[in-house]
């Protein structure tokens, strides 16, 4: 039995774990656009300096030799072909399968502002290449604009800061990282920025890129006519699937592939998982669903029940914070929260269940959380405050069924 993965992402590299675990015996290929596996997660400190390409592999060095592994490296899939059960590599020609694991993961965005497309010195975050090419632009740099202030915007303002570069950050919502975070908890991560040397151009909209005579940006025009130089441009708009070569194959697409809970597509032997099946932007859930696709491969029956994906951390100046669910309440939610010297908690409760939680400061112990929120749970506990629950107030033992439930 041949497996064959496209991507060596999180849930590629999980994936082709399992397999060999399941399947000591099988072939198994990997073939991504990238030289080595990397984590996303890390790009800001490859961007600081902090971490070398070697340093953000999170497969190891050793993964593909130690697992038995093909690895082609720097190929680029232009075509998947069910019916022959093979794929086209622009450099390898076709290559064939007996089950096929797409985990292509996401590209970032560029938005049709005038200028964006056309800049030669415009970046996005998405893999260790741009993260090199923002690094080289940073060298010779002083000052750059970062259009969009979510968590990967962040990353690359806090790595250039680092740097000594100038950032100026323009977010069309009146608070940094508005996905995550509220104005309350969003003030704190504001004041260390600038106290890093960041500015922040909030509830304001890029409408231009001035451009010099080689073609490089060298200011942002927002749309109330202000004018900020720069040397390179950061943009942070949101990602795409990476799923255009799966055009004509017969593979269903919706803005990303269509699996079932098996992570099956409507093409048998052919399967997806991670962001080119766009059910999740977080490591371990893409790394999850690699593995249920990865049993399935090897006929193991299991199901990817775990939808809920809205689950963020993040650690910037020391200050760190748990984000679950959308921060918005609705008319008719009770929203608790909670001041103090050391952080800040918020949730929000709508029909007697947990729909978003904050909690910043001290996040330890917090894991099970995710479960509070999945499962609908009204955490209002008498005599306690949120930052002082734990699984003991949830996870009780049942004599009858001699088990643990929450």
């Amino acid at each position: 039995m041949k497996h064959l993965i496209i991507g060596a992402s999180a849930a590629g590299i999980a994936a082709a774990r399992k397999i060999r675990a399941l399947r000591p015996d099988d072939e198994i290929t990997i073939v991504a656009k990238e030289g080595a596996p990397h984590s996303r997660c890390m790009l800001h400190h490859f961007i600081g300096g902090h971490k070398s390409a070697e340093d953000i592999n999170f497969a190891g060095a050793d993964f593909f030799d130690k697992n038995r592994v093909e690895f082609i490296a720097d190929e680029e899939i232009t075509k998947v072909l069910p019916e022959e059960k093979a794929v086209v590599g622009a450099k390898s020609g076709k290559i064939h399968y007996d089950k096929l694991l797409v985990t292509t993961g996401a590209r970032y965005f560029i938005p049709p502002v005038p200028g964006f497309r056309e800049g030669k010195n415009v970046y996005g975050l998405r893999d260790l290449d741009d993260a090199r090419k923002i690094s080289e632009a940073a060298r010779k740099a002083e000052q750059c604009v970062i259009v969009g202030s979510g968590l990967v915007g962040l990353d690359a303002a806090y790595a250039l800061a680092e740097r000594g570069v100038k950032c100026r950050i323009v977010e069309m919502e009146n608070r940094l990282c508005p996905l995550q975070l509220d104005e309350t908890a969003a003030a704190p991560y504001k004041a260390l920025f600038e106290k890093a040397g960041c500015e922040f151009y909030l509830s304001k909209k890029a409408s231009a890129a001035e451009l010099d005579e080689e073609g490089n940006v060298k200011a942002v025009t927002l749309d109330d006519g202000t004018r900020l130089p720069a040397d390179f441009l950061v943009v942070s708009a949101g990602v795409r699937p990476n799923i255009e070569f799966l055009e004509g194959s017969g593979i269903e697409l919706d803005r990303r592939i269509v699996t079932d809970e098996h992570m099956r597509t409507n093409i048998p032997d052919v399967y997806a998982a991670g962001d080119a099946a766009g059910l999740s932007g977080i490591w371990p859930n893409a790394a999850l669903q690699g593995e249920i696709a990865a049993k399935n491969m090897c006929g193991v029956e299991a199901e990817y029940t775990d939808r809920y994906a809205m689950k963020n951390t993040m650690n910037f100046f020391g200050l760190t914070t748990l984000s679950l669910g959308p921060t918005a309440a609705k008319e008719g939610d009770e929203v608790l929260t909670a001041e103090s010297r050391s952080g800040y908690a918020k949730a929000i409760i709508r029909g007697g269940k947990l729909v978003h939680l904050t909690i910043q400061g001290d996040i330890g112990n917090t894991g099970f959380w995710q479960e509070i929120v999945k499962r609908g749970i009204d955490p209002r506990t008498p005599g306690k405050p949120l930052a002082a629950l734990s699984y003991a107030d949830f996870w009780k033992y049942d004599e009858a069924s001699g088990k643990y439930e929450w």
